[in-house]
């Protein structure tokens, strides 16, 4: 479990094809500093499992479903990956509970300098996260715990402050780039909750909440 603050920026140093997927060898002084081999890992908001730990890289195994499903499967060396340690128990939840699962895959539509090197980011969502998303609400891009400042039928946008922007990846994107996003879990279990449980012998859901006044 992590929380969506990325603790350091690291680099691909190697991507080597396995029989299932590939090995990616990552050069993270930082993170290096207290890994211990299984160790957890985020890399762009993917959960990926320390191995073959040497100094200050370590390894990490992707598997076919994972480079599918993110864009960790277009991952060249030399690329600087957003990188996050498991959290402790003593830790602080500065962000929100991140899973390190990536629901899908979204494309940068625009990267805008608002002014004091402080951005605004749009992105285009797809259909199946859609009713995910509120207003205020969070989400992680590529393993960064974003605010939505906001939500429209296929993009969303979050304002990225200057401490974000300059120790994350994100100085590094363009538009046309894919991005690793990851919905907030607790909507998950919300739904899947109303998807069960009845008012008045009906079916319990959003519209059926805002019927009741709710």
């Amino acid at each position: 479990m992590f929380t969506g603050i990325i603790e350091e920026l690291g680099t691909i140093q190697a991507v080597e094809s396995r029989p299932a997927g590939v090995r990616l060898r990552v050069a993270a002084p930082l993170v290096c500093s207290d890994v211990r081999e299984g160790d957890s890992i985020s890399v762009n908001g993917v959960c990926l499992t320390a191995v073959e730990i040497r100094g200050a890289s370590f390894g990490a195994d992707v598997s076919p479903e994972s480079l599918g499903r993110s864009s960790l499967g277009a991952i060249q060396s030399g690329t600087r990956v957003n990188l996050e340690r498991a959290l402790l128990p003593t830790t602080r939840l500065g962000g929100h509970i991140v899973q390190g699962h990536v629901d899908a895959m979204g494309e940068i539509l625009s990267l805008d300098l608002l002014g004091g090197d402080n951005w605004w980011l749009r992105l285009r969502v797809p259909p199946e996260i859609d009713r995910y998303l509120v207003f205020k609400g969070s989400l992680a891009i590529d393993g960064i715990s974003l605010t939505l400042a906001e939500v429209k039928p296929g993009a969303v946008a979050v304002t990225v402050i200057p401490h974000t922007f300059q120790t994350t990846n994100l100085a590094l994107r363009r538009a046309g780039d894919k991005v690793n996003l990851e919905v907030d879990v607790l909507a998950k279990y919300v739904e899947k909750m109303l998807a069960t449980m009845e008012l008045g012998g009906r079916r319990l859901s959003v519209e059926e909440l805002l019927r009741q006044g709710f």
